[in-house]
């Protein structure tokens, strides 16, 4: 006679490995307690920026049994069960590449050249040609023949294919001080911060990048979409990056950056 088993996952929770932890808070329109992604004990090691598109649903049930611990203490836990990773070494690139090979090197195999103009902004001249967009990121030094100033990258513009740039690491047009987010995932679904909609806005904290640290900034509502204006002006900052907002611990989400500017 055979026997058959029905499993169902609904009563699981399943445990990850991310560093990162969670609590639960009496939310003020429901009964309910509602589960917050907070940053990790291990600020070095936090993996909230990466976990902040995860919905509610999912948190409620996710457990992160290293959130309270050190990288020191799991290494330490991993050598008395004799785990191979213990002494593994950590990986920092994106896996798929490898971290002897530059990114734009492994991207110039599946992606044909597609030259444009190098545009000064400082008199708007092209001062050279490049072989596609994706060889550059806003913020970072650019490597142009035969320029006797160090360049740097303040602009890409792709309706044109031109890539704009300015000389020295600190000129004004490589600063942004707003930040703005089309259509930002909050993790409470359809519960935004009340204060957003003040007219002195929300006191918070963003990273548009891992490993960096968290910047103060004020957010006001727009439509669906955020206004992020930063406390310090920043640079590097780029439509495509990701932008996630905290409230110290406590992260609320993200939306991915569809514009950045310097205003007075």
């Amino acid at each position: 006679m055979e026997s058959f088993f029905v499993i169902d996952f609904s009563y699981w929770n399943p445990g990850i490995g991310h560093y990162a932890r969670k609590d639960w808070q009496e939310h003020i329109d429901t009964v309910l307690h509602r589960p917050r992604l907070l940053r990790a004990r291990d600020l070095s090691k936090d993996q909230t920026y990466y976990l902040s598109s995860m919905p509610e649903s999912s948190l409620t049930r996710a457990l992160f049994p290293l959130g309270e611990m050190l990288k020191k203490e799991v290494r330490k836990l991993a050598s008395n069960w004799g785990l191979p990773t213990a002494v593994k070494e950590e990986s920092m690139g994106v896996c798929f590449v490898g971290e002897k090979r530059k990114f734009n090197e492994f991207l110039s195999r599946y992606i044909p050249p597609n030259p444009g103009p190098i545009i000064d902004m400082t008199n708007f001249q092209q001062i050279a040609t490049h072989q596609g967009l994706w060889n550059y990121t806003i913020g970072q030094g650019a490597k142009i023949r035969g320029c006797r100033t160090r360049m740097f990258v303040a602009k890409k513009d792709p309706e044109t294919n031109t890539v704009f740039v300015v000389p020295g690491s600190q000129h004004p047009a490589l600063h942004v001080n707003t930040i703005h987010v089309s259509d930002f995932d909050w993790i409470w679904t359809n519960s935004p911060p009340k204060g957003l909609q003040q007219p002195s806005g929300m006191t918070a904290q963003v990273k548009y990048r891992h490993c960096m640290e968290s910047e103060d900034c004020v957010l006001h509502g727009d439509g669906n979409g955020l206004r992020i204006t930063l406390g310090t002006p920043q640079k590097g900052i780029a439509p495509g990056q990701v932008a996630v907002l905290y409230l110290h611990d406590w992260c609320l989400g993200c939306g991915v950056i569809n514009g950045a500017e310097f205003k007075e």
